[in-house]
């Protein structure tokens, strides 16, 4: 009987997972359909199901949220680590002093790409606005979590990078933090048309420059 009822409990909670990836889809597409500021009636409708469906699986909006921007970490920290990871692969940072530049200018271009391929889910999640209208919810605490993951992942590369390169690993966590906030910041004004024309490769370039004048100068290695 026991052996019976845990089966039964292990594909139901596979079916749960399931259909909540396949809920956070719909939202996404939703997101992409309707904008940044779409309601849950918007969203529940996209789905082909209710608000109440919803709300069982992610108790509220701002569990809704959550879940989201948890899917969105995944596509920004796969398409960093992708990119990063080949920088990394073809690059020998024992030798050769300048090449580390091409890391940090790597993680810059994957995370402006997203903002680029992706503008409406970008400000759904660093503005949170189905959370801002939620009482229980706090938006700049809810959209905080997702730039702290991704800050912290940009410092477990920088220091892993570090360490390769016969540095101190120890400034990595700071360089992380700093290199989301700055991208952020910037991403924010460039996707508001603040920049002008400016495009991404120059954005890029230019942010690249910035970050690499500070950390070249504990990128050497250690005596």
């Amino acid at each position: 009987m026991s052996t019976t009822t845990d089966g039964r409990s292990a594909r139901w909670e596979a079916h749960r997972r399931s259909r909540r990836r396949e809920l956070v889809e719909s939202a996404l597409h939703s997101i992409r359909t309707h904008g940044a500021t779409v309601g849950m009636d918007e969203i529940a409708t996209t789905a082909g199901t209710s608000k109440t469906v919803f709300y069982r699986h992610f108790s509220d909006r701002a569990g809704l949220y959550r879940a989201v921007a948890e899917r969105v970490d995944e596509l920004i920290l796969r398409d960093v680590g992708k990119v990063v990871g080949q920088s990394l692969r073809d690059t020998d940072l024992t030798e050769l002093d300048e090449e580390p530049r091409q890391l940090i200018a790597a993680a810059i271009e994957a995370y402006l790409a997203l903002v680029e391929r992706d503008p409406e889910v970008y400000r759904f999640i660093v503005s949170a606005p189905l959370v801002g209208a939620d009482r229980t919810g706090n938006a700049a605490e809810v959209a905080a979590d997702t730039t702290t993951k991704i800050a912290r992942q940009m410092g477990d590369l920088i220091a892993a990078a570090l360490v390769a390169r016969g540095s101190d690993p120890a400034p990595a966590k700071v360089w992380g933090l700093s290199l989301v906030g700055m991208v952020r910041a910037a991403a924010d004004a460039w996707l508001d048309g603040q920049l002008g024309d400016l495009g991404r490769p120059a954005l890029t370039e230019q942010l690249t420059d910035l970050a690499w004048a500070g950390a070249r100068t504990a990128w050497r290695p250690r005596s």
